[in-house]
């Protein structure tokens, strides 16, 4: 039969190749990410392309794009992908200790500065074989697409209303405060809703155009909105720029806390009544009953809850 003579020439390798290629829209980020060589990737590309009669991924000016069909194999690739994994690993259990996984989470520096390093020891000592992936929340970071498509496991931060696609556990909330340097000339005589509202305050770049922040999405539905004279995409290098000018930074306490004793600044209270942040770890139905999904969202849990305990 046709059809079987097809299934036999394809290979769960292609496959990956095939999902990869078509998320990066790149042979050579495709060969980056699965770690083979570049000629290798185009050969696997040119067998995929005459298995399926049809070119998958065509170049549009300086960049490549998928066909409609290459389009269509994205998320069936991803079901493949992510059945194949859990075929056997669920079966017989998720085993730390010898597991060969590899942990993919998307994260904002803007969680305590403890958190990430923190979560990454602990999977490194539990499951030391495992591989772990850190990547940010960027302007092309489109974690629900990513999550469905088994490109990342794990989402983490805050948002005023969580989407509500998506599964959600809750990891800490948080005390939104004011950070300030100590020559501040608020720490002297305090400020006013007006005096707040026009100092001047640093804000993180958006993630996506358009796109606004718990705190400037609180503001906008009092009425109001902060005059933001500088945006950094490095939430971690803020402090510092905010310790030596007149900036003034919005956050969680467990975030400013952590720089007291490292930098010249001071924590301050917002004359804006702000609901607490809440952070979450947002993950997709694909990963929801899988044995090592379950665990790596357990050890993220666990590992926010010491975050209170820990010295700063």
């Amino acid at each position: 039969m046709r059809d079987q003579a097809l299934f036999d020439k394809i290979d769960l390798h292609l496959i990956r190749v095939l999902h990869t290629v078509l998320t990066e829209r790149s042979v050579s980020r495709a060969a980056l990410r699965l770690g083979m060589h570049q000629p290798q990737v185009s050969a696997a590309l040119k067998r995929l392309r005459e298995l399926a009669g049809d070119p998958l991924l065509v170049r549009s000016g300086a960049s490549m794009v998928p066909t409609d069909a290459g389009l269509r194999m994205v998320d069936p690739s991803a079901s493949i992908l992510q059945a194949a994994e859990s075929l056997f690993s669920d079966a017989r259990g998720f085993d730390p200790a010898t597991a060969t996984h590899t942990f993919r989470l998307a994260a904002s520096d803007y969680l305590d500065p403890q958190f990430l390093p923190g979560l990454v020891a602990d999977l490194k000592q539990a499951a030391p074989r495992t591989r772990i992936e850190i990547h940010p929340l960027s302007p092309d970071g489109h974690y629900h697409e990513r999550l469905a498509q088994g490109d990342t496991d794990v989402v983490i931060g805050n948002w005023l209303q969580p989407p509500g696609d998506l599964h959600r556990g809750e990891l800490f909330t948080d005390e939104v405060v004011c950070l300030v340097a100590r020559d501040h000339p608020a720490v002297r005589r305090g400020w006013s809703l007006d005096d707040w509202l026009a100092s001047e305050h640093v804000a993180p770049t958006p993630t996506h155009p358009g796109a606004r922040g718990v705190i400037d999405e609180h503001l906008e539905g009092l009425g109001l909105a902060r005059n933001i004279t500088a945006r950094c995409a490095h939430f971690g290098l803020i402090p510092a720029m905010v310790a030596s000018s007149l900036l003034v930074m919005t956050t969680g306490r467990q975030f400013c806390e952590r720089y007291l004793g490292r930098l010249p600044v001071t924590v301050l209270a917002p004359p804006v009544d702000f609901p607490p942040l809440t952070y979450y770890q947002l993950w997709h139905e694909r990963s929801h009953a899988s044995a090592a999904a379950r665990w790596l969202r357990g050890r993220i849990k666990a590992v926010a809850g010491r975050l209170r305990t820990d010295p700063a």
